[in-house]
């Protein structure tokens, strides 16, 4: 499935729910099923700098593809980063660099963020974004 796949079926899952605190509940359900991130991945190196929550965040790439993986001690901010790795995971580089996650703002995953929480959102978007560009080469 394309990133563009991707982004028509989310969007088709969360324009059906109205309400924007129900939206954020689904985001959270889907983060308490997002598996733990394994201890030798919770190490500085993969902590999001400027979050009041902890958030780790672990790249891979296997066979050309790019993997995210992230953990948080906050189910939201989990909930957050959670959705932009599974949206982004197992695409190449290149299809990641063109396109942008702010697809997500008219579906109302933006607006009602915290701004430490949307800060969040950015950081993610920023690592996987250097980190497409890293395997793009």
């Amino acid at each position: 499935m394309t990133l563009a796949e991707k982004q028509a079926q989310l969007t088709a899952e969360l324009t059906v729910i109205k309400n924007g605190q129900d939206r954020f509940a689904l985001l959270v359900d889907r983060a308490k099923k997002i598996p733990l991130l394994a201890l030798e991945l919770r190490v500085e190196k993969n902590l999001i700098p400027g979050c009041l929550a902890k958030l780790w965040f672990a790249p891979s790439c296997r066979d050309g593809k790019c993997f995210f993986v992230c953990d948080s001690d906050s189910l939201m901010v989990k909930a957050i980063a959670g959705l932009l790795c599974e949206f982004y995971s197992g695409h190449a580089p290149a299809e990641i660099l063109a396109h942008d996650p702010k697809f997500l703002a008219p579906l109302g995953i933006t607006q009602h963020l915290t701004p430490n929480r949307r800060n969040a959102l950015a950081k993610v978007w920023e690592r996987i974004r250097e980190f497409a560009e890293t395997n793009a080469r």
